[in-house]
């Protein structure tokens, strides 16, 4: 299965509860740190529910 790596640009800061704890969910927990994931549908739908928050590249 491929995989992504996931890494926040954008701050979290003033944005809803829900999307706060979906990044805490995919465990990001700073900026500009990189996180790897397995790209399977439910990481996918986390990542499009935060995609304007983070910056996503396929391994």
């Amino acid at each position: 299965m491929a995989k992504i790596r996931i890494k926040q640009v954008k701050s979290g800061i003033d944005r809803p509860e829900r999307q706060k704890r979906t990044l805490i969910a995919l465990g990001i927990t700073k900026m500009n740190v990189p996180v790897e994931h397995e790209a399977t549908p439910q990481i996918q739908g986390m990542v499009n529910k935060v995609r304007h928050l983070l910056s996503v590249e396929e391994i």
